[in-house]
């Protein structure tokens, strides 16, 4: 009986065991992958690591981009250094701290009168923004409008509300809020003595935009 031509087309193509004859594996990519652009791959070799966020804050040099603050009064530390005190520079642009209980105006209770900047003569406090804390430090429950501005400090591993001189930007302390003084605003304004001086004149608010500024 002839076998159907499909079955001789199998043998012919089929190999046996005992032939040695084989089909060999393709060693190499067709030529239209060969030449085809490994985009991806190269996207991913080319792609920096990431660093970690401590290496790269320890290894980099890029000095800090914080913007420096500005204020209608500007001194280099030379010529603050020429019209304050080693304690007051220390104070006022170094953002020192005196010892507490030690400053002149922390027991200070005058029934009137300004308390002004060190630096710059702008009026800070009114004498009816004062009262006694017992902290050791000068305390006063708000300012003159305007004339204490605040920022974040983060030093000594915590952050409190730093408070400085809106007319020169001298540190004068710290501001809490919240500690149960019996104030109208809840605040404690912890001033250095250093960083204030004080006339028996009372400033009207409108004197305020008419600082001193030559010193």
């Amino acid at each position: 009986m002839r076998p159907p031509s499909w079955l001789n087309a199998v043998a012919r193509t089929t190999p046996s065991s005992s032939s040695s004859s084989y089909i060999p594996l393709r060693t190499s990519a067709p030529r239209s992958s060969l030449h085809r652009p490994q985009t991806h791959a190269a996207a991913v070799l080319a792609k920096p690591m990431p660093t970690p966020s401590f290496l790269g804050s320890l290894f980099s040099s890029k000095k800090s981009t914080t913007p420096k603050m500005t204020f209608p009064v500007q001194k280099s530390n030379d010529e603050w250094q020429a019209v304050l005190s080693k304690e007051q520079f220390r104070i006022l642009r170094q953002k020192g701290t005196e010892p507490p209980g030690t400053g002149k105006y922390d027991t200070h209770a005058p029934s009137s009168g300004t308390y002004t900047c060190a630096g710059c003569s702008a009026p800070l406090y009114t004498a009816s923004h004062k009262f006694a804390s017992g902290c050791g430090w000068p305390a006063y429950f708000d300012s003159i409008p305007g004339a204490v501005e605040r920022r974040v400090d983060r030093s000594m591993g915590a952050t409190r509300t730093e408070i400085i001189c809106a007319n020169c930007g001298g540190h004068l302390g710290h501001v809490f809020k919240g500690e149960g003084y019996e104030t109208p605003t809840d605040e404690r304004h912890c001033v250095n003595s250093v960083s204030l001086n004080f006339s028996e004149k009372e400033v009207e608010m409108e004197e305020r935009k008419s600082v001193d500024s030559k010193v």
